[in-house]
């Protein structure tokens, strides 16, 4: 006579599937070996580290104007200052303390952003996935409805109708990229529910939140951090777009886009204005883009299934 299945027995048993997560050493150690993410990391925490450090490394003040030696040259070129690295803008600001204190802005709007935007967009797509039925057509039915309007227009409307603001501007970007990630975890969590270990949990007993927690979760999760890895970089694009034509609200500290827009007044006459804000925002772009990529490679198991039956 056979024993009777135990529900936390066969819970237990449910949760053994090829596609179960590593433990967490195994994957700290491959996160660990991996160059991308290595690379990503550093750059990242220099960011922040500059970004908290701001007014203690910073040579000026962002408010500081020096209108006798205005669109000076970097240090290393001819006419250049050594109190003025980087050069100075056509208010006479030195432009490595603006780019220092314009991290402060994309740090906010980049940590953030991704953060109530995964939380929106998760939500309503474990929602639709897990429930499905009516439940799922009308959340695809707002998706849709939603991504008909042209992102970069619904973001300057939101943010001018609620004022311009570093503040407003991460609100308007929650709302107008939270599709994106309801979108993908959906169809992740679709696929997830039809498992058969998630219905060797259900037989066994477990409680939906049980499942979600245990099964559903760690299968988006290499999915959810390459989307908020994308979504920082794209946030922070975003956020330089905004403040490139004065939306943010800050004229005294105007971060990297409005840097790049009172550099391309005097593009021809100090071209050197432009570089530092363009090249902090795309090596800010491209170590999330890596850190994510890599991230996504050392905790996804199809992915490390695939890599290992290769080699």
């Amino acid at each position: 006579m056979s024993t009777p299945l135990l529900p936390h027995a066969a819970a237990d048993l449910s949760t053994a599937h090829p596609n179960a997560a590593p433990s967490w050493r195994t994957t700290l150690r491959r996160v660990l070996h991996e160059p991308r993410v290595l690379f990503g990391a550093f750059v990242l925490c220099a960011i922040v580290f500059a970004a908290v450090a701001a007014p203690l490394i910073a040579p000026f003040h962002p408010d500081d104007q020096d209108l006798l030696n205005t669109l000076l040259p970097p240090a290393w070129m001819p006419g250049g200052m050594r109190e003025h690295a980087f050069g100075t803008d056509s208010l006479g600001r030195d432009v490595l303390s603006l780019a220092l204190y314009g991290t402060r802005i994309a740090v906010l709007v980049g940590g953030i952003a991704p953060l109530g935007t995964a939380l929106v967009g998760g939500a309503l797509a474990l929602l639709a996935g897990w429930c499905g039925g009516k439940v799922d057509w009308f959340v695809l039915r707002v998706v849709e409805v939603w991504m008909s309007f042209p992102a970069v227009v619904l973001a300057l409307v939101l943010v001018v109708a609620l004022s311009p603001s570093e503040t407003n501007v991460i609100i308007a970007l929650i709302f107008v990229d939270w599709t994106r990630f309801c979108r993908v975890l959906r169809a992740e969590i679709v696929v997830i529910r039809r498992r058969d270990y998630v219905a060797a949990a259900r037989i066994a007993g477990a409680s939906p939140l049980g499942i979600v927690v245990r099964d559903v979760l760690p299968g988006v999760l290499p999915a959810l951090i390459t989307l908020m890895s994308l979504e920082v970089g794209i946030a922070i694009v975003a956020e330089c777009s905004l403040s490139f034509i004065g939306l943010t609200g800050n004229a005294a500290n105007p971060g990297w886009g409005g840097m790049i827009s009172d550099g391309l007044a005097n593009v021809f006459a100090a071209p050197w204005g432009l570089i530092l804000p363009i090249a902090c925002m795309v090596l800010t772009v491209v170590a999330t883009t890596f850190l994510g990529e890599g991230l996504r490679r050392t905790t996804d198991s199809r992915l490390i299934e695939r890599s290992e039956t290769a080699s």
